[in-house]
């Protein structure tokens, strides 16, 4: 999993974890209610993760790993484009340089 995956899942993972507990102390029902809410979310918010994890590790084609290629590929083309560009300058540098020690 690429460094970006890993801090949006801890980034998940942490927010669940700061609603869960904000969800407890300012509940305004049983505390034996808030429990059940809260197991049941949390069943919910594990399997979601589960699926999610399931579909990356597969490699199988979703909304969010589609939109991480396209993002992927947008970085490498600009990365290619600034590298050639970089080369064009260095062409041109040298080529002043040689005609200044001609």
């Amino acid at each position: 999993m690429s460094k970006k995956g890993s801090n949006a899942l801890m980034a998940f993972l942490a927010g669940a974890a700061v609603g869960a507990v904000l969800g407890i102390l300012y509940a305004p029902d049983k505390g034996s209610n808030t429990r059940e809410k809260l197991s049941y979310r949390l069943d919910k918010y594990k399997k979601m993760l589960e699926d999610y994890l399931a579909d990356l590790v597969s490699g199988k084609e979703t909304p969010l790993t589609t939109q991480a290629k396209s993002e992927g590929q947008k970085v490498v083309n600009e990365t290619q484009d600034k590298a050639q560009q970089l080369l064009d300058d260095v062409d041109a540098l040298l080529e002043q340089l040689r005609g200044k020690n001609s």
